[in-house]
């Protein structure tokens, strides 16, 4: 398991050492409620970094809008550069719910705008968290509303090794059952392309794709690409 490792030419002073002591011991003892006090600047993240580091548990921060959350997640990723990471925010650029008018008897159909790159982050964010225990998430509220259930999400998984035996149409059947989509042309993610023995699959939360390379009916070697260079 990965540890994890705060990285900072930083050192605590001031206040900083008794309220990382207070916190830790504080959850530890499992007190549910604690405040740290302090102004903007005086290095609340770094101490919070401090204490994640003393527990090493998966530790969620949620923030109150987006853009505190990216400026959150920006900081402890600086602080863990070798540990998970990750952005879970709302991927909707923009919503209008469904409305109707009665004084001109109009209804307004609901209209929404995905954000990709938002999506992606939400994938890996979840993948992580499923995959390894050095996971930091920093999130909106809208965290509350998940992905899906662990049980489902790992259901919609497809786990493959080196030297195993697998038939690839049946690896394309499984990929297709996961929402994934063949596109030979337009290679992004969620989308798988074939050529001969050789699959190229895009991870939903990924930014490198997998080429999955087969010898007859055994996988003989997994690769990551760059999907637009296809250099490994």
């Amino acid at each position: 398991m990965n540890k994890f490792i705060l990285k900072s030419d930083f050192k605590p002073t001031g206040d900083q050492p008794t309220a990382i002591a207070q916190l830790t011991e504080g959850l530890k003892s499992d007190i549910k409620e604690q405040v740290l006090l302090g102004v903007t600047g005086s290095g609340k993240t770094f101490s919070a970094s401090c204490v994640i580091e003393n527990l090493q548990k998966p530790t969620l921060v949620l923030s109150h809008n987006k853009t505190l959350a990216a400026q959150l997640y920006g900081e402890f990723k600086r602080f863990f550069p070798d540990n998970a990471v990750h952005y879970f925010v709302s991927y909707f650029d923009y919503y209008q719910p469904e409305a109707y008018i009665p004084r001109s008897d109009t209804y307004i159909e609901k209209d929404s705008a995905i954000n990709e790159e938002i999506d992606r982050l939400r994938h890996a964010a979840t993948d992580a968290l499923l995959t390894r225990r050095d996971v930091i998430i920093v999130a909106s509220v809208s965290c509350i509303y998940g992905i899906g259930s662990v049980e489902d999400y790992n259901d919609l998984a497809v786990e493959l090794h080196v030297g195993e035996r697998r038939v690839r149409d049946k690896l394309l059947r499984q990929l297709t059952d996961i929402q994934y989509q063949r596109n030979d042309i337009d290679f992004h993610r969620s989308t798988f392309r074939v050529r001969g023995d050789v699959v190229d699959v895009f991870p939903a939360g990924e930014e490198l794709a997998y080429r999955i390379e087969f010898l007859g009916d055994e996988i003989e070697r997994i690769t990551q690409i760059d999907p637009l260079t296809v250099r490994y």
